[in-house]
């Protein structure tokens, strides 16, 4: 109750933070607090099946994405291998990822959010010409950006990987396979703006579902390669034998995804009310002050890239070295295919949640309301966690098989090889999690300073950790060090992250209960994982051939940890645990 220190005086009632009243009179005060009470409750539970509901469609749509994304890398590497062919690939088409998120992406997702949902509360056209000025803004400067990397994209390839650059056929074939890619930046600056305008109107589904469109033609674009030049392992492609018609073919397939994946998302415009007409007129309307806030993203960005750039460069090295040992397998494709499985739950579960309470927690942010921001953040951890924390122990008790039996067509020794590197990551998939959920609180109050000294902290651990593991470990070992150095990274970011944003909120994060579940989750996790691991290794090494005992080593492992943990977690009474399965029963009709 808000009152002026003396209870026997009335006060005018009026708006508090989220629309809460204040005491009237206070001969009513145990029937208005009650009032209160129940509304808050009632306004948690409506918020809760709303904040379910959208992250249960971008949930799915990120399922198929990255169902398909994992197709799409199963190919790859059917088609090219995992070697230092696939190695000259995976640098190009990392680069426009680097540069776009470098020169406006990284403020595109975390400055301008709030910024669209400001000028909608507070514009009276509903923030449409702020869009619209934003769109142009994109358009205009990335596609300006685009064409200078194009031109410089040797130059690109030197910075990223020297190892590389020191082989004229590597080289030659990078090059050219980033001149076709570079150009998919600006069509994910494209489809991020118009993603963003549609998330803050409420469209939360369009940005996780059109990605499948590029996963399909990448797909398609692989398939007919291997169909065409026959798959990797019985051509034994390499840098010096693909053709330029292959490089075509691939590179066009990529730019064409990316296209595609952009213009599909202006139906979805059109059908929330929004038009699109470019505007010029860009001082005095709001763009000004995000751009200045944007300078603290960028830093941000610019510590995050240049920490790729060292695993790249350390990676591909040791990859070439690996190899030459005969040893596949332990480069940055290597990297790069066990990090994005390594991410899926997160991308799923974390991402869906918290891209769906992020304008809800910058309302509450703009309200002076940080016991909602607070409940909002807690409720986001707890709610991932359910997830994320058995995953990352089933990835480092299956890593091998569930690897194996993925990259099969890749060789089995190339794909062992990638089942070690995605195990070194497993653990590390909690905290980062996490870091990206207390991220969101400082975003939500416009504070972009914070998460770039966060962001130098863990870019600094882990290039330190990379440069130990590429100096102290063999070459086939390095790139396993480099994923472990990973992980390690955020437990220390997620450190100085936590204290921080607590501070920001008066001291209270809600941390206790926080810590519980977490505690708890790892407690039911931990001895299903080593139940699991041990029948999985069992059947590996009495089962023949490699993929069959893949295939039941990873199924029956799966069976028996989340039998236990569901088990383990129903028995420690955890309530997110019963949420879900509740949840699930629901949807089974059971």
């Amino acid at each position: 109750m808000n009152g002026d220190g003396d209870g026997s005086r009335a006060v005018a009632s009026e708006p508090g933070p989220r629309g809460r009243a204040r005491q009237a009179a206070p001969d009513g005060g145990d029937r208005d607090v009650e009032t209160l009470r129940i509304r808050r409750v009632s306004g948690s539970v409506a918020g809760a099946n709303s904040l379910m509901k959208s992250s249960a469609l971008m949930a799915a749509g990120t399922l198929v994405s990255r169902l398909t994304g994992f197709l799409r890398t199963l190919v790859m590497g059917a088609a090219l291998g995992v070697g230092t062919l696939n190695d000259t690939y995976q640098v190009a088409n990392t680069l426009p990822t680097m540069i776009y998120v470098l020169v406006g992406g990284g403020a595109l997702n975390a400055v301008f959010i709030p910024q669209l949902v400001r000028s909608m509360k507070e514009d009276s056209d509903g923030g449409a010409a702020y869009a619209n000025r934003l769109i142009t803004l994109v358009v205009t400067f990335l596609g300006s950006a685009t064409l200078v990397c194009v031109v410089a994209a040797p130059e690109f390839i030197r910075v990223m990987s020297p190892s590389m650059a020191t082989h004229p056929d590597q080289m030659r074939v990078a090059v050219a396979f980033a001149r076709y890619c570079l150009p998919t930046m600006f069509f994910m600056g494209i489809h991020v703006v118009m993603g963003q305008i549609l998330n803050a109107r409420g469209r939360f589904g369009a940005m996780m579902w059109t990605p499948v469109l590029n996963n399909i033609l990448i797909i398609a674009a692989f398939g007919a390669f291997a169909w065409v030049f026959g798959t990797a392992s019985r051509s034994g492609i390499s840098a010096s034998t693909i053709t330029p018609q292959g490089i075509r073919l691939l590179g066009l397939g990529t730019l064409l995804g990316l296209a595609v994946q952009a213009l599909a998302m202006v139906p979805y415009l059109r059908d929330s009310g929004f038009r699109i007409r470019l505007r010029f007129d860009w001082r005095g309307h709001g763009l000004g002050k995000a751009l200045g806030l944007a300078k603290w993203t960028f830093l941000f960005v610019l510590v995050n890239q240049a920490g790729m750039v060292v695993v790249t460069r350390l990676a591909t090295a040791a990859g070439a070295t690996a190899e030459k040992a005969g040893h596949p397998g332990t480069g940055i494709t290597a990297y790069n295919y066990a990090l994005l499985l390594w991410q899926m739950p997160q991308a799923i579960i974390t991402v869906s949640v918290m891209t769906a309470v992020l304008p809800r927690i910058a309302r509450a942010a703009a309200d002076g309301d940080h016991a909602a921001v607070r409940d909002d953040i807690s409720r986001g951890l707890r709610t991932s966690a359910v997830a994320v924390v058995p995953c990352a122990f089933a990835f480092l008790a299956l890593g091998v098989p569930l690897i194996q039996l993925l990259y099969a067509g890749a060789g089995e020794e190339g794909a062992r090889n990638i089942g070690f590197v995605l195990m070194a990551f497993a653990l590390g998939l909690i905290p980062y999690s996490v870091q990206y959920v207390v991220l969101r609180g400082f975003y939500a109050y416009e504070d972009t300073r914070t998460p770039f000294f966060n962001t130098l902290v863990v870019a600094l651990v882990n290039a330190a950790g990379s440069f130990a593991a590429y100096l102290l470990l063999p070459a086939r070992w390095a790139v396993t060090g480099m994923a472990l150095s990973y992980g390690l990274a955020y437990v220390i970011g997620v450190g100085v992250a936590w204290r921080r944003l607590r501070g920001r909120l008066g001291g209270d994060l809600d941390g206790g209960r926080v810590l519980r579940t977490y505690a708890r989750l790892i407690g039911a996790a931990l001895p299903a994982s080593l139940a699991a691991g041990w029948v999985a290794a069992r059947l590996m090494t009495v089962m023949h051939p490699p993929a069959v005992a893949a295939l039941t080593a990873l199924a029956a492992g799966a069976a028996v940890l989340i039998a236990l943990f569901v088990l383990l977690a129903r028995l420690m009474r955890i309530d997110e645990v019963d949420a879900m399965v509740h949840m699930v029963r629901a949807r089974l009709g059971r």
